[in-house]
């Protein structure tokens, strides 16, 4: 165990396993986009599309709990109440920023996911300051979190145009619903940590907010038609995505200060840019220079609120 810390501590290992993360989701905007187009689930689709996505909930909660067993080298235990809170991280965590993401999706580009993606960084602070009272609200923070606000406003104007113009409320409005869901499902993750392990915690809400989400979607009407191998291949790499980052994430947080991992999460929206331009051929946004102002503006917000100072030490959790 001490060997396992002190490698998991190296800070090229930190580097190599957040990168891998950040790219697994970054890779999940475009990633859901294409699954889309391979089951053939049109933006005005809502029952599908929530089918589709509790779909890969139910197996991404299936993967994490197996992959925590073979870490721990033991069965799942429950504690009392885990029910309540896996069932109220489900609520926030996977049903509500999950419904908005992937409505949100089907009606706006993969760069602009992939950037108002990267708000969650910044709305995660808020909430912890305002409604959890984790944290202050520091100038720093403050300021890191108007840059990443700049950039939104930034990738949603289009030249000579005002700003509803581009900016779409079951688009654009859903993706930031999506990421207002995330952060304050972050705040009972690290609430609930205190009483449950954070890894059990999310394969439990991935796999009860799926069976809710593929419900809705059931009895909505929705159909999902896997006509070929790729379809099936598109389902497992999402739920696979979920499954390895979190758990990943999840270890390097058990091994090492909060501060030293969440510095790199500036690579998840540039990850997310950069594959959408490839995989959807949304190159001529991406690198725009509207794009990319804005693609700085957030990575530089989230870099500027991870930011220490000289004489400050990163703390043991």
């Amino acid at each position: 165990m001490v060997e396992m810390k002190k490698y998991l501590s190296k800070g090229p290992v930190v580097l190599l396993l957040a990168a891998i993360c950040c790219f697994l989701w970054g890779s999940a905007t475009p990633s859901i986009k294409t699954g889309y187009a391979l089951l053939q689930i049109n933006a005005q689709d809502t029952p599908s599309i929530l089918l589709f996505a509790g779909i890969r909930f139910m197996l991404a909660g299936v993967m994490v709990l197996l992959l925590q067993m073979i870490l721990t080298k033991r069965c799942i235990q429950f504690k009392r109440g885990s029910g309540k809170r896996i069932a109220i991280l489900a609520l926030f965590q996977t049903i509500g920023q999950y419904f908005f993401f992937y409505v949100g999706l089907a009606h706006t580009s993969g760069v602009k996911g992939a950037i108002i993606t990267g708000m969650n960084v910044f709305l995660a602070i808020l909430v912890s300051s305002f409604i959890f009272h984790f944290e202050k609200l520091s100038k720093r923070k403050m300021i890191g979190c108007c840059l990443g606000f700049a950039g939104i406003v930034i990738i949603n104007i289009t030249p000579g145009a005002q700003l509803d113009a581009s900016f779409s409320i079951m688009g654009e409005g859903f993706v930031l619903l999506a990421q207002v869901a995330y952060a304050l499902s972050s705040g009972f993750i690290k609430k609930f940590g205190n009483e449950d392990d954070p890894v059990m915690l999310s394969g439990g809400q991935f796999f009860v907010g799926g069976i809710v989400l593929a419900g809705i979607g059931f009895v909505m009407g929705g159909q999902i038609c896997f006509g070929n191998l790729s379809s099936y291949l598109i389902t497992l790499y999402l739920a696979f995505i979920s499954a390895v980052a979190y758990t990943l994430w999840g270890i390097l947080l058990k091994y090492n200060p909060v501060s030293k991992v969440s510095i790199y999460g500036f690579m998840n929206p540039l990850f997310g840019v950069l594959l959408s331009a490839i995989i959807l051929q949304e190159g001529s946004q991406a690198f725009s220079l509207q794009g990319i102002m804005a693609l700085l503006l957030v990575v530089i917000g989230i870099m500027v609120v991870n930011l220490k100072g000289k004489n400050q030490k990163y703390q043991k959790n």
